[in-house]
């Protein structure tokens, strides 16, 4: 599924006489019921399910809301129908574009809520390190600022696609449409990332149900610890024909 708010992820600049395209960097504001409740640095589009996507993530909502702009700030505030599933008390949830969890108060407040997740699908090497090459990124392409997140089916077809300057946005984004389709869990799918695999990564995917997240950088030690610790196949460095698998192998076949 292409990004249909791709026109408002861009703006040019002149620099050095030259007009230049860079990566549109917004702040919005997500509200429950007219109440604020987060704030996060992102590219503007798609911001009902970035919201959505958020909140699933948190372990707030279970199922898809209501969601949508005000006329405050040219939009940058998503109202979201509640209740919220528990009372997320003084939880600081302010985030900038490079880190999905600066916000939490404590290392408490970051521990996966999740099962473990099921057995998933067995893919072919060969796949997981071709599906970089299949994320559709104009963003990118345009300004080379932007992260991507995919998701894909077992064969490696492309179902959705979504770019952000800040990649924990980008999966959120992902996960949100995912929600609103009925897709939730994510059992049997694959979540590929262009970018390094950090800890939130792995957390929002692990909430999500995906059994297999691949990223084209390098992982972190928590990354790694906690997709094994909740028994998903996490694998990196996926460029060319190359990519290695760094818990759960499993589901990858030669």
């Amino acid at each position: 599924m292409a990004n249909a708010d791709a026109g408002r992820m861009v703006t040019s600049v002149v620099r050095e006489g030259q007009r230049d395209e860079i990566a549109v960097e917004e702040p919005l504001e997500i509200r429950v019921d007219g109440k604020a409740l987060s704030v996060t640095m992102r590219t503007p589009g798609n911001d009902e399910e970035l919201a959505l996507g958020f909140l699933y993530g948190e372990g707030l909502i279970n199922e898809p809301r209501e969601a949508g702009p005000t006329t405050d700030f040219a939009a940058n505030i998503v109202d979201v129908t509640g209740p919220l599933l528990s009372d997320p008390g003084q939880r600081n949830f302010y985030t900038t574009s490079s880190c999905g969890i600066c916000g939490k108060g404590a290392i408490e407040q970051v521990a996966v809520a999740a099962p473990t997740a099921l057995p998933g699908p067995v893919v072919g090497r060969a796949l997981l390190a071709a599906l970089p090459d299949r994320l559709r990124q104009p963003g990118f392409d345009r300004t080379g600022g932007m992260h991507a997140t995919g998701l894909f089916s077992a064969e490696g077809d492309l179902i959705c696609v979504r770019e952000d300057v800040g990649r924990h946005n980008a999966i959120d984004k992902v996960i949100g449409r995912a929600l609103l389709d009925g897709g939730l869990p994510l059992s049997g799918k694959i979540l590929c990332v262009s970018g390094r695999i950090s800890f939130e990564l792995v957390q929002k995917a692990a909430v999500a149900g995906a059994p297999i997240l691949v990223g084209v950088g390098a992982p972190t030690s928590l990354a790694v610890e906690l997709a094994a610790e909740r028994g998903m196949t996490l694998a990196a460095f996926a460029r060319g024909e190359r990519v290695v698998v760094y818990s759960d192998d499993g589901r990858v076949s030669d």
